[in-house]
């Protein structure tokens, strides 16, 4: 299968699986990933995704053989648009852990994670402009709201792409670690997130998906909501007990 998933304990390993192709999207990658990504958020005992790839590029953006030959509508799902991924409504935490160049599409399919881990030798690019193309699966807003207007509008009107380790002083990227290490760095974000209350966590993340976009009353309601629909759940109670009987948290995901 071109995009593959692996359940690992609490988290959910999904693969990025052409690398003969620089994992370049076609049609059969964006239906297999919003697959992935169904049965990630449908099955309760998975709390946090990686997505990675095979091969020495995360991913080259659209299979242009597909574009040319007119199929291109195909590189997108009705619900997770271009891959089956960037326009995806999730509850759960999705952190991208990119060994290889993360460009064009790549680079907009990393931008709609939550969180990124990137290797050394990782470069972020939109390149559209160079080929004549305009980068649409969300990168034309979501690089600067991410890095900033000036560096964004840079990179979006010359197509040059970033070092993962510029990438990270400008805020993009969470960690930069060798190549070798971006699995494990990944785990260890994903176990950290899952010691905590997972229907907390995906409730604070639902607020603070929206922080740079909604308004402050929109947030603020968002907030309250938030909180409301936790404090009936049976891990509020157990978070105040655990602490009280000085034991770590047996959360339930209820």
């Amino acid at each position: 299968m071109p995009v593959e998933l692996r359940k690992e304990g609490r988290i959910a390993y999904i693969t990025l699986n052409r690398p003969e192709a620089r994992n370049a999207i076609n049609g059969e990658m964006a239906s297999t990933m919003e697959a992935c990504l169904d049965e990630f958020e449908n099955d309760d005992d998975l709390w946090v995704g990686i997505l990675s790839a095979e091969g020495k590029v995360f991913c080259a953006g659209a299979d242009l053989k597909e574009v040319n030959a007119g199929t291109g509508a195909a590189l997108a799902t009705k619900r997770g648009g271009f891959g089956g991924i960037v326009k995806r409504e999730r509850t759960k935490p999705l952190i991208a852990a990119i060994t290889g160049t993360a460009v064009a599409g790549g680079c907009e399919i990393s931008l709609s994670c939550d969180l990124i881990i990137a290797s050394t030798e990782t470069v972020f690019g939109l390149p559209e402009v160079k080929r004549s193309l305009v980068a649409g699966a969300g990168g034309l807003f979501r690089l600067p709201r991410m890095i900033g207007m000036a560096t964004g509008m840079e990179m979006i009107l010359t197509g040059d792409p970033v070092s993962a380790e510029r990438a990270y002083e400008l805020g993009m990227v969470n960690k930069v670690v060798p190549v070798d290490q971006v699995l494990i760095e990944a785990k260890k974000l994903a176990d950290r997130i899952n010691a905590n209350a997972p229907l907390a966590v995906q409730a604070s993340r639902r607020v603070a998906a929206k922080a740079l976009t909604a308004s402050d009353e929109e947030l603020w309601k968002s907030s309250g909501k938030a909180f409301g629909e936790i404090v009936g759940t049976e891990d509020f109670k157990e978070g105040p007990l655990a602490f009280i009987e000085k034991r770590p948290p047996n959360w339930k995901a209820k």
